[in-house]
């Protein structure tokens, strides 16, 4: 049954522009657009004080926990849209990663071929086209053996579901020196004369490459040990980590939360202008290694170290500075009682890329030995509550009077300290 009303469903067109269901690429995006128009909409409307059932309009309290539910069965629609479209994301990444390659390759042979006029065609430019041929079948080849987990990405993705920055500038240097050992290795091989062969041997030595060996050896040095500090500091709790829905072409120069990096930004920056450079040297020069200059070498160690230094500040422990009692105005002033809000004020409880409203909606509060769920409160545009410094929860009338504990979960999954407080009936 279900193979006929797929077959169906095919044939009624169902994969077109409109469709929703996940199953094929334009599909899940366009389910996932759709989604979160939907929830944006509902989102605003419910902001706007419309919308609300006349059996929990009387009550506040009843009002804001109905409308905190809605959105969030609302925002786990989106977010189940958000991974099909991943999944269709990558499934599309292979393809347009082979167009990439070879594209990459056919320029380049185009261009030798318009540099050769005049010139004549050299050994060189044999070497370095069949060199383009071989690492274009080793990234091809990789990306139809990771197609499920990203294609030719899948190394430099990280386990957030993120482009990494430091492997990313690794994995382009290691790409740069692999072609340029193949050209070499071509040369030697069809280079007929024993003189021509010493000196591409001569070429391959380290007082030639040494530039472009440290740069090589300090940007993957930096790519293990950002992965082993990032790792350290999640299982201390002394940074939180939240999966995206995809990787992005951002990543590379954004935080986790989408804003601009600028200890990101400044390696990208120098690691292309270096590899720029080693192009161009190996235009040059095809017979040896690129010389990188020891200052551009210096500038990279220098771009790494400020890199690697701004991983280690980074994040952060979310922590409860204290406990109020929400108050309105006209409200007198007293002790917390139960069934009445109380204010967390504090730092670090909407960690970066936990912004959406699925996410939000994880983040609880333990009060003494009952769990309470933030609840969302939107307003055009976002929400007040949960907020990164501040939370707004009811205290529930299953918390006993008495002295008792409040901590903060996070959607992290990191537990806060414990600030205490004292309830009255």
């Amino acid at each position: 049954m279900a193979m006929r009303e797929a077959r169906q469903g095919g044939a009624a067109g169902t994969h077109e522009g409109g469709c929703t269901c996940g199953d094929c690429p334009h599909g899940a995006r366009e389910g996932h657009r759709r989604a979160v128009a939907a929830f944006l909409a509902r989102r605003d409307e419910l902001a706007s004080g419309s919308g609300l059932p006349s059996a929990v309009a009387h009550s506040a309290g009843a009002s804001r926990q109905w409308i905190s539910d809605e959105l969030t069965q609302s925002a786990q629609t989106v977010a189940e849209r958000g991974r099909a479209e991943g999944a269709a994301w990558r499934a599309r990444l292979l393809p347009r990663s082979l167009y990439v390659i070879w594209g990459g390759v056919l320029l380049l042979l185009l261009v030798q071929a318009l540099t050769a006029v005049g010139a004549g065609w050299s050994t060189a430019r044999t070497a370095g086209l069949v060199a383009a041929v071989a690492v274009g079948a080793l990234l091809s080849g990789a990306a139809a053996l990771h197609r499920a987990r990203g294609g030719v990405l899948a190394p430099v993705i990280g386990e957030d579901n993120r482009l990494s920055t430091s492997r990313a500038v690794a994995g382009g240097v290691v790409v740069l020196v692999v072609y340029a050992v193949l050209v070499l290795a071509g040369q030697l091989a069809l280079a007929a004369e024993e003189r021509a062969r010493e000196d591409l041997i001569e070429g391959l030595g380290l007082a030639r490459g040494a530039g472009l060996l440290t740069v090589l050896a300090v940007v993957c040095a930096v790519a293990v040990l950002v992965r082993r500090v990032v790792g350290l500091r999640v299982l201390g709790q002394r940074l939180q980590k939240v999966p995206a829905i995809r990787p992005r072409a951002a990543d590379l120069l954004t935080d986790d939360s989408g804003r601009g990096s600028f200890t990101d930004t400044q390696y990208v920056a120098v690691s292309a202008a270096a590899l720029v450079w080693a192009a161009a040297r190996l235009a040059r020069r095809p017979d040896q290694l690129p010389d990188l200059p020891w200052g551009l070498a210096v500038l990279v160690a220098v771009s790494a170290a400020t890199y690697l230094c701004g991983k280690y500040a980074e994040g952060g422990r979310p922590v409860v500075l204290s406990v109020v009692r929400a108050r309105e105005a006209g409200d007198l002033d007293g002790p917390i009682r139960t069934g009445e809000d109380i204010e967390i004020r504090g730092a670090g409880f909407v960690p970066p890329g936990a912004g959406s409203a699925d996410q939000l909606a994880r983040v609880a509060v333990r009060i003494g030995t009952v769990h309470v769920h933030v609840p969302l409160v939107p307003v055009p545009g976002g929400f007040t509550n949960p907020a990164d410094g501040l939370l707004t929860v009811p205290v529930p009338v299953d918390v006993e009077p008495g002295r008792v504990e409040v901590q903060v979960i996070t959607a992290a999954g990191v537990e806060t300290n414990r600030c205490v407080i004292d309830v009255v009936d």
